[in-house]
């Protein structure tokens, strides 16, 4: 009997934007995808730059029922594993990136992100995000040159961080970096389903968008 896919899930340990701002992960864009993954029997990793409890946006918990796929999702979060030299792609089909505007501050930068991506676009393996998440990619190269360059990606758009009223407060606006990086970046209106898929490469642009990038996911693993 065939070995269940195994699932790296990388999430955000920044935790405040600022004294006035507690961010963290955008729950739903982590809790909808790993019950997703879960119902298709997947092995899950949920790792994170300095692992351990991974903080949680407050806003995004506002209604959140207490259902058993919830809560197993808040169980995952309180112990991830500290990303590491010892995750390599070599051991993973797939990597998934959640969004909240922490993934803003330590995805960019941290090396074993960047490394990861790299590993796992260089050997075809499937890379994922939604939202904030491809923060992940802005610094990551193919060949020197950055990996988003010429490919069709999505995020969360400028416009949807004005409506939010935390453009001024970000390192960079997401979407704006994709497109100066050669990205073809893809959009819809604020708050609707967009998902691009270019390969092995899926990106969504919202939390409404986490159904549907872990469904593409799904679909790309067969």
């Amino acid at each position: 009997m065939p070995e269940s896919p195994s699932i790296l899930i990388v999430v955000t340990s920044h935790a405040a934007i600022d004294e006035s701002h507690p961010t963290g992960l955008w729950f739903e864009e982590f809790a909808v995808p790993y019950a997703l993954f879960r119902q298709k029997g997947y092995s899950i990793t949920v790792a994170s730059p300095r692992g351990g409890e991974t903080p949680v946006d407050p806003l995004s918990l506002e209604g959140c029922e207490s259902t058993p796929d919830n809560e197993a999702a808040k169980a995952a979060l309180r112990e991830t594993h500290r990303l590491d030299s010892t995750f390599r792609a070599e051991n993973f089909e797939a990597v998934f990136f959640p969004g909240g505007h922490g993934t803003m501050f330590d995805l960019p930068d941290n090396p074993e992100v960047q490394r990861l991506v790299c590993e796992f676009a260089r050997a075809g393996k499937i890379v994922a995000a939604v939202c904030h998440g491809p923060a992940c990619l802005v610094n990551a190269k193919a060949q020197e040159a950055p990996l988003v360059r010429g490919r069709r990606v999505t995020a969360f758009t400028d416009e949807e961080e004005r409506e939010v009223k935390l453009d001024g407060k970000m390192p960079f606006l997401l979407e704006s970096r994709l497109r100066e990086l050669g990205a073809k970046f893809e959009g819809a209106q604020n708050w609707q389903e967009k998902v691009v898929v270019d390969g092995r490469l899926i990106t969504g642009q919202n939390p409404q968008s986490s159904a549907g990038a872990a469904a593409a996911l799904i679909d790309l693993l067969g």
